[in-house]
């Protein structure tokens, strides 16, 4: 006993003593073997409790994948198991241990137990060992670790061996036992990790001047088994509520070096669970109380307070961030997961590494697929590329990440870079054709790079069969880009050129797959655009079939039957379209058209008043009263009441625009819509630009009406509010010489006409407008020049070439002036009310 109680001595149990709770278990073999020399039995118990414990953790470490899969160890295929067993079944014969030692002793074998299978072993050396009732306080750290391990594993076997239990109430207590087990494995298991972190930490800045190493802990199965199992128990028994509860509980516990990987995937978890299996009427905050649901019995009082008198510390503080819903709190989880698995991605290309490398890209990829999601449900894409493109340092050679990237930047408009990724995603999938017809689709869409996006269409059709169902896609991409091609194209040949390419590449799809709606409405819109009017609806009947209410189609179909002036049958169609799609500006714009050349100004209006309408409900509906949300069409013109936007045609027969005080009334309405737009535009335009846009077109066309009208003043207020919109806007200053030329301004207006050329030097109808005016003024050679530019841009412009017939005509060039008289009428035969091109063409 003397040798024992030797400072040597205690020194050497203080050493084992800290490597059991450091899990050393190599260590603790040696120093066992300091240890035996100085007991008087070679069988000492003590030194068999040691090398029992340090056996079964090392043979555990050997099988953890077995231990994940629940299968059982044969200690007849494992020597360190049956070592290990040897040792404990001898000592609890024996007896001779203390009686604290001879606990420990028991809940390791019950450890051993289970991982055996022998559950009801393993509950029977829990019982035997009566730890539940014995306190922590002022016992050595490892032993937190034991009993961590002993309510996990208790509460496994509780639920491994519920099968033979017939009772239904018997089975309930035994579930709510073994859920109890699991929260106490919990708290422990915290408590000890966080004791240990202390520990290590004050044992590493002694030791810092010395040249040996510091251990790095590592969590065993079981230690993370242990800090999973509560939340985990209550999302089996679909408890989702309590799960979330106690999985925030865990969270928020400071973590230690040894928790941060398991940290970033209980984040992820959390998310998870956030996302798909909570609604947002269900969420509380963090840091609000729970549900009423969640208030049970051992809500709060769950700690075992009667085994530890401290519970885990946690983060806290003044002024947390608190998330307002669980979209919110699922994306801090998630930018924090991204974060740790940015800083601990192994990006070595090392072949020793290369399993590390695939499980930290796979834990990134969980990560980054569950941030897409929750993004794009609140349409951050700039921030999720911008998260992506921090994943491209590990990503080398993984698709699903940059295409996820390519995808990502398309969504928020970084078109280029976005072509850029999708030309990597292409070199890592060269036989998949979706990845080009993205490319493709991405080139001849926001980017109209059509070189490029022709190369991409190529490389789709050049792969033949092998492309399967893209085939057809390719062609009608190829279509699409020679279509463009021939819009853009300024000489007539040239012109003439891409369109056979594209009617050419367009049949082909057509052949590869006769039932694609989208297909034959391409080919029906290239038919209409060389003026093939009989056969572009032929086909877009056929496209009709399979699809009825399709947009497009119908507005397409509307424009061909304006092209054989059956007017009144396009408004039925344009009717049609708008019981479908009745927040389509595109469609009320054309209707507007078509009701101003079929029925008058007039009737356009009431339209124009109810595109303002419609405008004021979709973007700026938050900032409505109740009475306006409510109130019907009889209530137009309208009047914004609490924004900075005041909507309202103004109305020619209203009284008070007849009196006396007219124009100062307009004057003042004017000035007002002038003010408060102006502010809104700089101080309060938010959203996207089109809507902004589409408002200036809509004053616009009311403008024009108004013209129609011979009403100058009631359009010069229209024409004010959108250029308080957009003042250098080539539309706006193009309407502004029209009404200085209606009003017999024509130096004003040959001014208005240059600046609006300016800012748009391909404008067809400003240079036919200018050309008209130069001529008025005497500068025939000026116009003549202006009106040959316009028809050479666009050679289907009746109006343009009619310009240049009157032109030619004053200038006493009869036969050039008889020429384009003859084609502008056989154009205007075939002429729809708007351009075919406002059909979007698009993949």
């Amino acid at each position: 006993m003397a040798s024992r109680l030797s400072q040597s001595h205690l020194k050497l149990e203080a050493e084992i003593e800290r490597c059991r709770a450091e899990c050393q278990w190599e260590k603790i073999q040696i120093l066992v073997r300091q240890l035996a020399p100085k007991v008087q039995d070679n069988s000492d118990d003590f030194t068999n409790l040691l090398l029992a414990e340090a056996l079964l953790e090392l043979s555990l470490r050997e099988n953890v994948a077995k231990l994940k899969l629940s299968v059982p160890l044969m200690e007849s295929k494992e020597p360190k198991l049956h070592q290990a067993k040897n040792y404990l079944t001898g000592i609890l014969n024996r007896g001779k241990l203390p009686p604290h030692y001879m606990t420990e002793a028991l809940l390791i074998l019950g450890k051993l137990h289970y991982c055996e299978g022998s559950y009801r072993d393993a509950v029977s050396m829990y019982a035997r060992s009566g730890f539940e009732h014995l306190s922590l306080d002022d016992e050595p750290l490892y032993k937190m670790r034991l009993f961590a391990e002993a309510f996990l594993i208790k509460g496994l076997s509780l639920e491994s061996s519920t099968a033979t239990i017939a009772s239904r109430a018997r089975l309930s207590e035994r579930g709510e036992e073994a859920v109890a087990c699991f929260e106490k494995a919990s708290w422990i298991a915290q408590v000890f990790l966080q004791e240990l972190d202390k520990s290590m930490t004050s044992s590493h800045s002694k030791n810092s001047k010395s040249s040996s190493s510091c251990h790095d802990f590592e969590l065993s199965y079981f230690l993370e088994a242990a800090l999973q199992g509560a939340y985990a128990a209550h999302f089996k028994r679909g408890n989702i509520l309590k799960g979330i509860k106690e999985l925030r509980d865990v969270l928020r516990v400071v973590e230690t070096k040894a928790t941060q990987a398991f940290k970033m995937a209980a984040s992820r978890q959390l998310a998870e669970v956030l996302l798909h299996s909570l609604s947002e009427k269900c969420y509380w905050s963090p840091l609000k109380s729970p549900l009423p649901e969640l208030m049970v019995n051992r809500g709060e009082t769950s700690f075992p307070y009667e085994i530890l008198n401290h519970r885990p510390q946690i983060h806290s503080g003044d002024h947390l961030y608190s998330p307002q819903d669980n979209i919110e709190e699922a994306l801090l989880l998630l930018l924090i997961s991204e974060s740790m698995a940015n800083r601990d991605a192994v990006i070595s290309r090392a072949p020793d590494q290369k399993e590390d490398r695939a499980v930290s890209l796979q834990n990134a990829s969980k990560v980054y697929d569950l941030l897409s999601i929750t993004m794009a449900r609140r349409g951050q894409y700039a921030m999720l590329s911008e998260c992506l493109e921090r994943a491209m340092k590990f990503a080398f050679g993984e698709f699903h990440l940059w295409y996820q990237l390519a995808l990502s930047m398309i969504s928020c408009g970084k078109f280029a870079y976005a072509v850029s990724v999708l030309k990597e995603c292409s070199k890592m999938r060269p036989t998949d054709p979706t990845v080009l017809l993205l490319a493709t689709k991405v080139c001849i869409g926001p980017l109209h790079w059509l070189d490029e996006g022709e190369k991409f269409a190529k490389q789709v059709t050049e792969m033949g069969e092998e492309a399967g169902e893209s085939l057809a896609k390719g062609y009608l991409a190829l279509g699409l880009v020679y279509s463009f091609q021939a819009t853009d194209a300024t000489q007539k040949s040239t012109q003439d050129d891409w369109s056979k390419k594209a009617l050419q590449a367009l049949q082909r799809a057509y052949e590869i797959d006769p039932e694609d709606p989208q297909i034959i409405l391409y080919l029906s819109l290239q038919l209409a655009l060389v003026r093939q009017i009989s056969e572009a609806i032929e086909h877009l009947q056929e496209a009709l079939k399979l699809q009825k209410d399709d947009l497009h189609c119908l507005h397409l179909l509307a424009l061909l039957l304006s092209a054989q002036k059956q007017y009144k049958h396009a408004i039925d169609v344009i009717n049609m379209a708008l019981a479908e799609h009745p927040e389509t500006f595109s469609i009320l714009f054309t209707k507007t058209k078509l009701e101003w050349i079929h029925e008058g100004p007039e009737e356009a209006l009431i339209t124009c008043r109810h595109m303002l309408y419609l405008w004021q409900k979709l973007y700026n509906c938050s900032q409505l009263s109740d009475s306006e949300k409510e109130s019907s069409l009889a209530d137009v013109p309208l009047t914004r009441k609490h924004s900075g936007l005041h909507l309202a045609v103004p109305d020619p027969h209203d009284p008070e625009n007849g009196s006396q005080r007219a124009s100062s009334i307009a004057a003042s309405r004017m000035e007002q819509a002038m003010s408060e737009i102006t502010m809104h535009s700089s101080t309060q335009k938010q959203g996207p630009m089109q809507q902004w846009v589409t408002l200036e077109q809509i004053w616009l066309r009311a403008a024009e009406l108004f013209m129609e009208q011979q009403h100058m003043k009631e359009a010069g207020f229209c024409i004010q509010e959108a250029a308080s919109l957009f003042p250098t806007s080539h539309t706006v200053l193009y309407m502004r010489g029209k009404l200085a030329e209606m009003k017999g301004c024509l130096e004003e207006a040959k001014q208005i006409y240059n600046e609006a050329l300016t800012v748009n030097p391909d404008g067809v109808k400003i240079m036919h407008s200018l050309g008209l005016i130069l001529n008025r003024l005497g500068q025939n050679a000026l116009a003549e020049k202006y009106l040959r530019d316009a028809v050479q841009i666009q050679s289907t412009s009746h109006d343009a070439w009619k310009g240049l017939g009157e032109v030619l005509q004053d200038q006493r060039k009869h036969e050039a002036a008889v020429e384009c008289f003859l084609t502008a009428l056989d154009l205007e035969s075939s002429s729809p009310v708007y351009s075919f091109t406002i059909i979007p063409r698009e993949l």
